[in-house]
């Protein structure tokens, strides 16, 4: 047997421990990397790490802080562990802090989009008042309008709600959907009251699109030009 140094370090054999008191011992290392791709609609994406090498798969639960729903070209910080069919998943993801100035102006945005947001609903009420004054809107418009936008509300407190939990979204087609269909009053309440799909480009250019379709089709239908084209 070779003498031991004295400044070796001893570490027992796996014989010599008693039952019971074996443990297994992992590093754990937090690794940065890039949100690549995200389908928020399904709560998950694809984390390019900083380093190189394979996109790792991120679920929405993965997140233990949610600041807002994630964005592509987000900077994370996470954790990889293998999931049952051997593939490589993120876990215990946090996002990167930013300058305190960055995060001031994110959070004012929603609230200078809904001030505009609301001057759309005022500025309609006033063209609904000249048309049922000029053209004798029937009732029933004003209750279709109004129902339309509690669904479409409920709708995103629905879709609110499933985001956060991480579960299956509503399709962002049928928020655009019931929102053309006299819903959006509501879904404008709701983005700015519930602070969901206040913030996303591309779906708040759909979004206005079919906001001027509904109200081009109201004042038409409403005209008698189309109730001489009826007759």
């Amino acid at each position: 047997m070779k003498p031991r140094s004295a400044g070796a370090q001893s570490w027992p054999s796996v014989s010599s421990l008693p039952i019971g008191t074996i443990r297994t011992y992992t590093i754990i290392m937090r690794i940065d990397g890039t949100l690549k791709s995200w389908n928020d609609d399904r709560g998950f994406g694809f984390i390019e790490p900083s380093l190189g090498g394979q996109e790792i798969f991120v679920h929405i639960k993965a997140f233990e802080t949610r600041l807002g729903r994630p964005q592509i070209g987000q900077r994370l910080t996470f954790e990889i562990e293998m999931c049952a069919e051997g593939k490589k998943r993120a876990k215990r993801v946090q996002p990167v802090q930013v300058a305190r100035s960055t995060s001031r102006k994110r959070n004012d945005s929603p609230a200078q989009w809904g001030t505009a947001s609301y001057f759309a609903i005022a500025a309609f009420l006033l063209v609904f008042l000249v048309v049922a004054i000029l053209w004798r809107v029937p009732n029933w418009v004003v209750g279709l309008y109004f129902a339309a936008s509690v669904v479409c509300f409920i709708t995103y407190a629905i879709d609110k709600s499933a985001a956060i939990a991480g579960r299956r979204r509503v399709p962002e087609k049928t928020l655009i959907l019931l929102g053309f269909a006299c819903g959006w009053p509501g879904a404008i309440i709701a983005q700015q009251v519930l602070r969901h799909k206040s913030n996303k480009a591309s779906f708040r250019s759909a979004f206005w699109g079919s906001v001027v379709l509904n109200v081009v089709g109201f004042i038409a239908l409403s005209s008698p030009l189309f109730l001489l084209l009826r007759s």
